[in-house]
């Protein structure tokens, strides 16, 4: 089963992410900030990460960079209500595949991820 790992600190968010990526079968995984995301990509890699950048102990930035000087390569949708296009390139030179504005829309969100595996 394809695996993804939601990081928002907000529960509201993972609650509605989790509930439109269940619908195509994934099994989803949670974390609320990115050292939570770190422990458990430490025991087993999900096949997509499903971001946010703003939260506490580690961001969405952080947790890319730590991931790419691991030379883990998880292919990374960010979620975020930062609009600002430095933020968007930013994610990009982490590594991030796709970038989408919150709160994300059902259809935009299901069809980003599977544009993510088609790669």
């Amino acid at each position: 089963m394809i695996s993804v790992l939601i990081v928002d600190d907000a529960a509201f968010s993972r609650r509605m992410i989790r509930k439109f990526l269940q619908a195509d079968g994934y099994e989803i995984w949670e974390a609320t900030n990115g050292k939570e995301a770190l422990s458990i990509v430490r025991d087993r890699t999900p096949d997509c990460l499903v971001t946010d950048i703003l939260m506490p102990d580690m961001n969405g930035f952080e947790l890319l960079q730590t991931l790419k000087e691991q030379g883990l390569a998880i292919p990374t949708i960010i979620i975020s209500a930062d609009i600002q296009e430095s933020s968007r390139q930013r994610g990009y030179n982490l590594g991030a595949a796709a970038f989408i504005n919150k709160p994300p829309k059902e259809d935009e969100l299901r069809q980003t991820v599977r544009q993510v595996f088609s790669f």
